[in-house]
């Protein structure tokens, strides 16, 4: 697809936000290492941080596949970092996993996002479709700092992204067309929901990753957010 596509018939461009807005890794890491280091574990607190990341994916995308009422991300995040720290060892309470977790809600925005999407708010409507429950994306407000027209959870649809009913009803709510939204992520998962949903979408490639074989590629794939912003502003 050309930019020009992109340019004349986008209206919002719609972002995950852990992860791709803010710096869920650096972050969670930043935080993790003291807590480790203070409980004697000696193992790599990045690696513990992917273990934690993984295992709420794997536990998120368990619950949009049961199809029972939606369990709020903050309670996934509980029991993940609960399992990963039963599996390394490392003894807790439970007011230290809801402190882990809690640090979810402060992160902040990769260095290049504040500027980029400042410029792409000169021409779009800039949208968060986040799995983060809605009090969670409140509370980030004043931690990333970022003004987006509007903050939308996947608790709206009661499901986890990349489930269909996410994104579909994400364009309900704003009254577009799923191909008038440019989904952007940094996560390959999202955009192949995004795109298979119907909306357009941005792959930020930020580790330089390919892109896997699939039915539904980005229509654009950039290294940053403000190559994104170059490139469709």
């Amino acid at each position: 697809m050309s930019v020009d596509v992109i340019k004349n018939n986008v209206k919002v461009c719609m972002f995950d936000q852990y992860g791709t807005v803010v710096d869920m890794q650096g972050g969670l890491v930043a935080i993790a290492t003291p807590f480790l280091k203070a409980k004697g574990w000696n193992g790599n607190p990045n690696s513990f941080v992917t273990w934690w990341r993984r295992t709420h994916f794997e536990n998120s995308m368990i619950d949009a596949l049961l199809h029972r009422e939606h369990t709020p991300y903050r309670e996934i995040g509980h029991r993940a970092v609960a399992h990963v720290m039963d599996r390394a060892g490392i003894r807790y309470t439970k007011d230290e996993v809801r402190t882990l977790v809690g640090e979810i809600e402060k992160l902040k925005p990769f260095p290049e996002v504040p500027a980029a999407l400042a410029k792409l708010h000169t021409r779009y409507k800039l949208v968060v479709l986040s799995n983060g429950d809605p009090d969670m994306l409140e509370t980030a407000k004043q931690y990333h700092k970022i003004t987006f027209d509007r903050v939308i959870s996947v608790a709206e649809a009661g499901s986890f992204k990349p489930h269909v009913a996410t994104y579909t009803k994400a364009a309900e709510l704003l009254g577009l067309k799923m191909d008038q939204i440019l989904f952007v992520a940094n996560h390959a998962f999202d955009c192949i929901g995004a795109k298979s949903a119907g909306m357009r979408a941005a792959f930020i490639d930020r580790r330089s990753r390919p892109f896997e074989e699939t039915p539904y590629p980005p229509d654009i794939l950039v290294p940053t957010m403000k190559d994104l912003a170059d490139a469709i502003v």
